[in-house]
C-alpha cells in the first residue's frame, strides 16, 4: 500500500526556539516500512502545503496518516484531511499521536467523515495493524482505533522500543531542525514515559505512569545512524536510573561516538544521579532543560512537582558547576498581576540560566483539565499552545499579554540581544559558514513572533472547530487511572514513589 505520513506545521514556540524532527512519525514510518508498504513522509514544519499537494498528486497515496501531538494543530489537520478526501475519495485517512488520543471522538466529529479513524496510543504497533485491516474495512478490530461506527480494543504498547528505529531518511530538509544554538540538531529517544504525576502534564496519563527504555545497544546503534553534530534527547526525564545512562554512555564510548547533547531532566534526578550527568558532560552534554515551573513552595505543591525550592536551587548549582548551559521553565498563572511579573523578571535577571515563560494551560488528558475551577475563556484549539491565556486573567487580557511579552523580551535580550552576541557571535559565524541560518534567524524574529498585539488579536479570530468543554470533577487517587490511554502498562517506579 502507498502510505503518506504527514506532520503538521510549526506552532508559535517553534517559530523561535526550536524545530524538531518528527521522531514519532519516523518510528511509525519504520514500522510501516517493515510491513512491506511504500512509505513517504512530509513535515510541514519545513515544507509548505504546496509540496504536500504535489506529493499527493504524484504519489497518489492509498492511505494518509497525520501526526497530531499538539492540540493547536487540530484545525489544520482536519482541514487537510477534508482536502485529501476531496481529491482522493477512496483514500484511508487517519491520524494519531499524543493529544488526539484524548479527544479522538471530537476530532472525528469535526472532520465529518474526512477522517476514517483516529489511533489512540502508540503508533508503531497500531498503524501496521490498521493498514492490514483496511482491506476488509475491519477498522474497529484494531487496538486503539476509534471510528464514527465504534472503537476497537484498548491501545497496545509496542513489544520493544528497540524495534523500528526512526526512518530518518524519509523526511528531507534535515538541516532545518535545530534547538537553540544546536543547529542543525537531530532527535533521539532513550526512554518513554514518566513515573511522576504532575497535575499539569499528560505524559504520565498517556503512558499510564509507565517507564520503558531502549536497550543500550539499540540506543547506541540509533545514535550511530545520526549524521548531525547536535542531538536532542527527547526523554521526558533523562537518566531516571543512573545505571541506564551509564550503560548507554559506555556503548557510545566504545563506538567512539561524540556529539553535542541537549536533554531534559528533573532537579531531583540531577541531584541523585549527578555522576552520570558528569559522565555525559565529558561525552558532549552541553545543554540541559530543567522544568522548575514555580519559584515557591505553594506553586510547586499546586503542580504536584514533588520538589522544593531548596532542591531546585541545589540542582542549579550542580549544573553550573558542570559548566552546562541551562534553560529553565516557569509557568505563568493567568492570575498574575504586574507585581508578580516584575518579581519574576527580577529573579530571572539575577540568575545565569536561560528562563522560559509559558502560560498555565489545562489540556485534555491532564488532571487540571478536570479539576481547574476557573472556567475556560475559549475553546479554540489554536490557543491551547502554552503561549496564550485560556483561563481568566486578573489583568485585562491585552495588558496580561503586554506584561508577558515584556517579561519574555527582557529575558530574550539577556541571551539573544546585542550584549549576548559577544558569547554567541562565534557560534553564529561558524553556522553561517556551513549554511546554517536557523539560530541566526531566531534572534531577529523574536519581536515579530512574541507580540502582544498578535497574541491578543488571535483571540478575536473566528474558530471553525471548538474543543469539548471539560466536565469539572474531583479526581481521586484511584480515579486517575481513568485518565490513562495505556491503562494496562507495566509500571517501573523511580525511587521515592
Amino acid at each position: 500500500m502507498r502510505v503518506l505520513l504527514v506532520h503538521p506545521s510549526a506552532l508559535m514556540y517553534s517559530e523561535i526556539f526550536l524545530r524538531l524532527e518528527p521522531l514519532g512519525l519516523e518510528r511509525v514510518a519504520s514500522a510501516v516500512l517493515a510491513d512491506g508498504h511504500d512509505v513517504r513522509l512530509i513535515d510541514l514544519q519545513v515544507y509548505d502545503q504546496a509540496e504536500l499537494r504535489r506529493q499527493v498528486a504524484e504519489f497518489r497515496p492509498e492511505a494518509v496518516g497525520f501526526g497530531l501531538n499538539y492540540l493547536a494543530n487540530v484545525p489544520e489537520v482536519v482541514d487537510l484531511a477534508r482536502w485529501v478526501k476531496s481529491v482522493l475519495p477512496g483514500c484511508l485517512v487517519f491520524c494519531g499521536g499524543h493529544s488526539v488520543s484524548f479527544v479522538a471522538e471530537h476530532v472525528l466529529a469535526h472532520a465529518e467523515g474526512a477522517i476514517d479513524v483516529v489511533l489512540k496510543g502508540e503508533g508503531e504497533r497500531a498503524t501496521p495493524a490498521l493498514l492490514a485491516a483496511a482491506k476488509d474495512r475491519a477498522l474497529t478490530e484494531v487496538p486503539g482505533a476509534v471510528t464514527t461506527e465504534g472503537a476497537g480494543p484498548a491501545p497496545q504498547m509496542v513489544h520493544s522500543l528497540d524495534d523500528h528505529l526512526p526512518a530518518r531518511h524519509l523526511g528531507g530538509r534535515r538541516r532545518k531542525y535545530f534547538i537553540g544554538v544546536m543547529d542543525p540538531a537531530a532527535s533521539i529517544e532513550f526512554t518513554r514515559g514518566c513515573p511522576w504525576d504532575c497535575s499539569f502534564c499528560s505524559a504520565w496519563t498517556f503512558y499510564g505512569r509507565s517507564y520503558r527504555r531502549l536497550s543500550p545497544e539499540a540506543a547506541a546503534e540509533d545514535m550511530a545512524r545520526i549524521a548531525e553534530p547536535g542531538v536532542f534527547i527527547v526523554d521526558d526525564v533523562a537518566f531516571i536510573k543512573a545505571e541506564e545512562g551509564d550503560e548507554i554512555a559506555r556503548q557510545l564510548e566504545r563506538r567512539g561516538i561524540r556529539k553535542q547533547y541537549y536533554l531534559e531532566t528533573r532537579c531531583d534526578v540531577l541531584i541523585r544521579n549527578e555522576e552520570v550527568f558528569r559522565r555525559w558532560r565529558r561525552l558532549g552534554l552541553n545543554y540541559m532543560f530543567l522544568g522548575l515551573e514555580a519559584l515557591d513552595e505553594e506553586g510547586l505543591r499546586q503542580f504536584r512537582k514533588r520538589s522544593t525550592p531548596k532542591v531546585n536551587n541545589q540542582a542549579l548549582e550542580i549544573a553550573r558547576s558542570m559548566g552546562l548551559s541551562v534553560a529553565i521553565n516557569i509557568i505563568a498563572d493567568p492570575d498574575w498581576d504586574e507585581a508578580r511579573f516584575a518579581f519574576v523578571r527580577e529573579w530571572a535577571m539575577s540568575v545565569p540560566e536561560i528562563v522560559n515563560i509559558t502560560v498555565q494551560t489545562p489540556y485534555p488528558g491532564t488532571e487540571t483539565w478536570l479539576t481547574e475551577s476557573r472556567h475556560l475563556t475559549t475553546l479554540d484549539y489554536r490557543l491551547f499552545d502554552v503561549q496564550h491565556a485560556v483561563l481568566p486573567t486578573r489583568l485585562p487580557l491585552r495588558q496580561f499579554y503586554e506584561e508577558l511579552v515584556r517579561t519574555q523580551s527582557v529575558l530574550a535580550r539577556k541571551h539573544l540581544g546585542v550584549a549576548a552576541l559577544a558569547k554567541t557571535g562565534g557560534i553564529i559565524a561558524r553556522q553561517l559558514l556551513h549554511g546554517q541560518t536557523n539560530f541566526a534567524k531566531m534572534i531577529w524574529k523574536f519581536n515579530d513572533v512574541y507580540n502582544a498585539d498578535r497574541q491578543y488579536s488571535e483571540h478575536q479570530r473566528e474558530a471553525s472547530y471548538l474543543m469539548p468543554p471539560p466536565a469539572p470533577a474531583p479526581v481521586s487517587q484511584a480515579g486517575r487511572r481513568a485518565l490513562y490511554v495505556h491503562a494496562t502498562a507495566p509500571t517501573h517506579r523511580s525511587p521515592g514513589h
